[in-house]
């Protein structure tokens, strides 16, 4: 398809005479009353040119405005052809060019039908996109005031972790503590103990003396003076030893 630019140039070069063209043209359409009329004229001019030293300034200037006139004529004939060249092939041109603009014509009503569903798809796609972009601001916004009430809360967690962690070593200490006083008082007691099991284990000696003391005196009274009895050897209150 041409463009504007080479449509002129086409034009111009359109415009220009082309010599050969036009003779071969004017030789294969020239009508046979056309032909006979060049040659009565050329007879003519043949015979005015015998003729004219014979006549006078008024039919010389008669005979020279008849050849003005037949050459005028003749220029005419062939401007005439050449434009109807032209107009045929100016024509043909048009034609090309017609046909290239419904062409084109087509070509921009499918382009604009493109355009049209493109753009139709860029609104909807744009509404999906202002869509998730207003999705995204709410869910942010719900976000960020759970965000803040978890950290709330995770802040109140800590300063009870911290209380509690203060307490459980306050009451390990504390505990601790106990335990050291439990300890010496245990140790105390062990100390305590041991005086007390000395002193039970001395009076117990001391008991079984006095024990044995007391039995051997209560043998030694059961014993009658005088007896037959031999010494070392004890009786009981039936007379059995």
């Amino acid at each position: 398809m041409a463009t504007p630019f080479f449509k002129k140039k086409d034009a111009a070069a359109d415009k220009q005479p082309r010599p050969g063209v036009v003779q071969k043209i004017q030789l294969a359409e020239d009508p046979p009353e056309e032909k006979v009329n060049n040659e009565t004229g050329e007879s003519l001019s043949s015979l005015i040119s015998t003729g004219k030293a014979q006549l006078d300034k008024k039919s010389l200037d008669l005979i020279f405005a008849v050849e003005q006139m037949i050459q005028a004529r003749t220029h005419a004939e062939t401007t005439n052809h050449e434009l109807q060249d032209r107009l045929t092939h100016t024509n043909g041109h048009v034609e090309r060019l017609n046909k290239d603009l419904k062409n084109l014509n087509k070509v921009i009503e499918e382009r604009e039908k493109s355009i049209l569903e493109l753009e139709h798809k860029l609104v909807e796609r744009n509404l999906k996109v202002d869509q998730v972009m207003e999705d995204h601001r709410e869910m942010y916004g719900t976000l960020s005031s759970e965000m803040d009430e978890l950290k709330s809360t995770i802040e109140l967690e800590r300063q009870k972790y911290a209380n509690l962690v203060q307490k459980h070593n306050d009451a390990i200490s504390e505990k601790l503590k106990k335990m050291n006083e439990l300890e010496e008082k245990i140790g105390r007691l062990e100390t305590e103990n041991a005086h007390v099991k000395q002193k039970y284990e001395t009076i117990r000696q001391e008991k079984a003396y006095l024990s044995s003391m007391i039995n051997d005196f209560a043998t030694r009274m059961t014993v009658p003076f005088g007896g037959n009895t031999p010494s070392g050897e004890h009786t009981d209150g039936n007379g059995n030893t």
